[in-house]
C-alpha cells in the first residue's frame, strides 16, 4: 500500500487530495477518506496538498497512526457494516461516489473538532 489517509482526516474531509489524484484513487467514507492501494500509483500528489497532513506513505506512517494502515485496506477487502460485498477495485472514486460508510475503527472514533 503505497499512501495512508490516517486519523488528522476524520471528520475533516478537506478533498483537495481528491482533486490532485491523477488516477482517481481516493473514496469517500462517511467521515475519512481512503486510498484504494491497487488504483493508487505512488504518485504523492496527494500528500503536499492535504491541510492536516493526515496523508504519508505507508513506510512513515506516524506510531500513532499505524493502524490506519491496515484499516485503509479493511475499507476496500472487507464488506463494510450494512453492506453484503467488498468494495474490492472498482475503478475510480468518481465512478463509485461517495460510500457513506466507514471501517469500525473510523465509525466508533470519537467526533474530532
Amino acid at each position: 500500500m503505497p499512501y495512508v489517509i490516517a486519523e488528522p482526516c476524520i471528520d475533516v474531509m478537506d478533498k483537495s487530495c481528491m482533486e490532485e489524484c491523477p488516477v482517481d484513487c481516493i473514496y469517500e467514507g462517511a467521515r475519512k477518506l481512503y486510498i484504494q492501494p491497487r488504483e493508487c500509483i505512488d504518485c504523492g500528489a496527494c500528500e503536499p496538498v492535504c491541510p492536516v497532513e493526515a496523508i504519508t506513505v505507508d513506510r512513515r506512517v506516524a506510531p500513532e497512526h499505524e493502524a490506519f494502515i491496515a484499516d485503509n485496506e479493511r475499507f476496500f477487502a472487507e464488506p463494510l457494516p450494512g453492506r453484503d460485498e467488498p468494495i474490492g477495485t472498482p475503478g475510480g472514486a468518481t465512478l463509485l461516489g461517495p460510500v457513506g460508510l466507514d471501517t469500525e475503527l473510523v465509525a466508533e472514533h470519537p467526533p474530532q473538532d
